[in-house]
């Protein structure tokens, strides 16, 4: 088994953490430091910066935070603020993708190196939800024009459903996630993003969830989540 799908399979790091703690030379197979392709066999001794590394028989983890302002979306332990130091909870578990840190919301977490890999696929277009703030009048004008997709990072963003909440307030659904994307779109037609929340990740609601505080996803959640990743299609090239 390649030593990428090996960890991830741990559900200890993500596929691309553990991408960059190859390329630093922190993983190693045998005592030697292993490369991206590298198989591990069985009987293999496998260490991450020299701790022994194996799968182990646990109960996977789901959880539902509502990350506030100011919490970094990292693993690292060395950044403050982090989110994993944030949450406290007693086992290894990682963020399924990134929610800046002036942004607030709905992140979720897991030990589950397989369902990160399968969400954070962008062509599968799996939807994330935001209600957002400006510091203009939120005119029809706008709202199409972001809908329509704007230039940004040398490309178009994918059209995307818009709707006003107030007159400085509209709601967006993606189903992409480029960097900053939702701040680098309202700058480009001349807004400035206030206030950002993330109020829905595909079927997973933030809805009675006070700010700071997480949950155990439900069954019947979960079981809908895995149920559209396992039905998810990459759309036909034209």
């Amino acid at each position: 088994m390649r030593i990428n799908k090996y960890i991830s399979e741990t559900g200890i790091y993500p596929r691309r953490e553990t991408d960059r703690l190859l390329a630093a030379g922190r993983i190693t197979i045998n005592g030697l430091p292993c490369e991206k392709g590298a198989e591990v066999e069985p009987g293999d001794i496998v260490a991450v910066d020299g701790e022994l590394l194996a799968a182990v028989d646990r109960e996977p983890v789901y959880l539902a935070l509502n990350k506030p302002i100011g919490i970094t979306c990292t693993s690292s332990r060395e950044v403050k603020g982090n989110i994993i130091d944030f949450v406290g909870y007693p086992s290894r578990i990682f963020a399924i993708g990134r929610l800046d840190k002036q942004s607030e919301g709905l992140i979720l977490l897991t030990n589950d190196g397989a369902i990160v890999n399968q969400m954070m696929r962008s062509e599968y277009g799996h939807e994330k939800e935001y209600a957002v703030t400006v510091d203009k009048l939120v005119t029809d004008e706008f709202l199409q024009r972001m809908a329509a997709g704007v230039e940004i990072l040398g490309t178009r963003t994918k059209p995307c459903e818009t709707s006003r909440i107030s007159e400085t307030e509209f709601r967006i659904v993606l189903t992409q996630g480029l960097n900053l994307q939702i701040r680098r779109m309202c700058k480009e037609l001349g807004y400035r993003v206030l206030r950002l929340e993330r109020i829905r990740i595909m079927n997973i609601s933030l809805s009675g969830l006070e700010r700071g505080q997480w949950r155990h996803l439900e069954q019947d959640e979960l079981a809908e989540l895995h149920g559209m990743l396992s039905n998810a299609q990459a759309p036909l090239q034209p």
